[in-house]
């Protein structure tokens, strides 16, 4: 389901709220953790995961070790 949102000021942060069909659906509430996930099409939001954060911290040192050779393959 495609739905808009606000963004507003929270203390000196940002945040937005989830409608509560949505949440009833995606089975999240009050205190629940999610990751967000950059990606070339937006932001994923997935639930929080120590492993998916850890994995994708390793994904992301790689990257950045083989910059070189990931650019070179990816022509």
């Amino acid at each position: 389901m495609v739905r808009e949102l606000t963004v507003r000021r929270v203390g000196g942060s940002v945040g937005t709220t989830l409608p509560k069909d949505m949440a009833a659906r995606l089975r999240v509430g009050p205190g629940d953790r999610l990751l967000p996930v950059e990606t070339m099409d937006g932001i994923l939001l997935t639930p929080y995961d120590p492993t998916t954060e850890e994995a994708l911290a390793i994904a992301a040192r790689a990257a950045k070790r083989y910059r070189h050779a990931l650019h070179a393959l990816a022509k």
